[in-house]
């Protein structure tokens, strides 16, 4: 049954629902170490002729998928007994019991001039049941990962009961030249590195940018004036449109409310920095802080009822939660060193957070109350998270020491397991995972 499965992966679900076969199935486990299913795939059918490469080069993308998460393990091919030959034809499920792999996927894929289609069925090998319903995705040959990206986030979703985030893209700030030269441009790239694109050349500095809800638009702090401001492109055609500041103030860290419609930013002006909203559509500014002290890096929670962000007001960088519309903060940090990059996860349960302390730096996460605080890494420079749209991976910057450095990005559990650098070429910092594509 279902729960064969998912019996080997409730030791590392922090919180969330896991779905059995024959009913809701709500466990919460604070830490563990699990045995990651096993599973197989063989290469999906090619139903045309035109379709024999896509199908290998699909089926091989949905299994780099599910092993990258540390949650699966492929069994190889090198493995099998016996093979699918036909989408159609029963499964035996004694030969892929004899090799103890415990789920199996098996697809078809259709290639029509420049139209694919693909298929695919997950079955539970040991009930000898399939999970749900067979499935069945359209689009085109030149965006045949996404399909993969698909059929992988379905699969992971029925084994886990949690949404996928296989199917998303990253922004980033991509880096190239020496330390003390570098340039610095927007760049966007599927969350596995792949299809990168630029989104801005090199000719200004460039900082921080940040994905909209839905994906559509980036925020950026650029300082091609000469000071920071917030610009806000369109990721379709790169268009772009500047928030509206005074002469002499410094906008920066900036990130869209749930809607999409306003900005949450901090604003420096006269030496001292608070936290702002603007609507994005009337211009009009609401200023959220009034303090002496610095604070920055705001983000809103799930609901958009409530803002983490960061100040120095206790004399030191710590992490404060306050309305969405301003008012008194309370301190959640309240370990040694300094907090920083406050980011709420989109289940609402964890607030990421940047600490240094001792000469290091970690990437943390804590109870939304200060609570659980866990770090995750430790490195010379660890720095700005970011969570993946369920919740489950962080993804952040690492920077090696010395006058050479490079920057570079990596990825982590929430649990602190599978700690991996993100496969691209060159530097890069600052990442921001978007939302699953629609």
């Amino acid at each position: 049954m279902m729960k064969r499965l998912l019996t080997l992966l409730v030791a590392l679900m922090l919180a969330g629902p896991v779905l059995a076969q024959n009913g809701p199935l709500r466990l919460r486990i604070t830490d563990g170490v699990i045995e990651p299913i096993t599973f197989a795939v063989p290469s999906f059918e090619a139903e045309s002729p035109q379709a024999q490469q896509v199908a290998a080069d699909l089926s091989r993308l949905v299994v780099q998928d599910l092993a990258g998460t540390g949650l699966f393990r492929e069994v190889p091919a090198t493995a099998f007994i016996s093979q699918v030959s036909s989408f159609a034809q029963p499964v035996a499920f004694a030969d892929w019991r004899a090799i103890n792999a415990q789920a199996l996927i098996v697809g078809a894929v259709t290639v029509s001039g420049n139209q694919l289609v693909v298929r695919f069925r997950l079955y539970d090998v040991f009930s000898g049941q399939e999970l749900g319903e067979g499935l069945q995705f359209a689009g085109t040959t030149a965006g045949w990962r996404r399909m993969g990206h698909k059929v992988a986030d379905a699969v992971y979703s029925r084994i886990t009961g949690e949404g996928g985030y296989f199917d998303s893209r990253v922004v980033f700030v991509s880096e190239a030249g020496p330390k003390d030269n570098r340039q610095k441009r927007l760049a966007v790239m599927d969350y596995d590195g792949a299809n990168l694109q630029f989104l801005t050349d090199s000719s200004t500095i460039v900082l921080a940018p940040r994905f909209s809800p839905n994906g559509d638009r980036v925020l950026y702090t650029s300082y091609e004036s000469g000071f920071p401001r917030i610009n806000v492109l369109n990721v379709a055609n790169v268009g772009r449109q500047q928030l509206t500041t005074a002469p002499g103030e410094m906008a920066f860290s900036p990130r869209f409310s749930r809607d999409g419609r306003q900005v949450t930013y901090s604003l420096s002006n006269g030496g001292n920095t608070d936290i702002y909203r603007t609507d994005l559509s009337s211009g009009q500014h609401v200023r959220l802080t009034s303090a002496p002290s610095i604070e920055t890096a705001p983000s809103l929670s799930p609901d958009g009822s409530q803002i983490v962000f960061e100040s120095d007001r206790s004399g030191s960088q710590q992490l404060y939660i306050m309305s969405a519309n301003g008012g008194e903060a309370r301190r959640i940090s309240f370990g040694e060193g300094r907090y920083g990059t406050p980011v709420w996860s989109p289940r609402g349960d964890l607030v990421a957070f940047t600490k240094q302390n001792a000469g290091r730096f970690h990437i943390g996460v804590m109870r939304t109350d200060g609570s659980e605080e866990r770090l995750l890494t430790s490195s010379f420079l660890d720095e700005g998270p970011t969570w993946s749209p369920n919740g489950r991976v962080i993804m952040f910057s690492r920077e090696t020491q010395g006058a050479g450095g490079t920057s570079s990005m990596y990825s982590v559990d929430i649990s602190g397991r599978n700690l991996k650098a993100v496969p691209i070429q060159g530097g890069a910092s600052d990442p921001s995972w978007g939302p699953l594509q629609p």
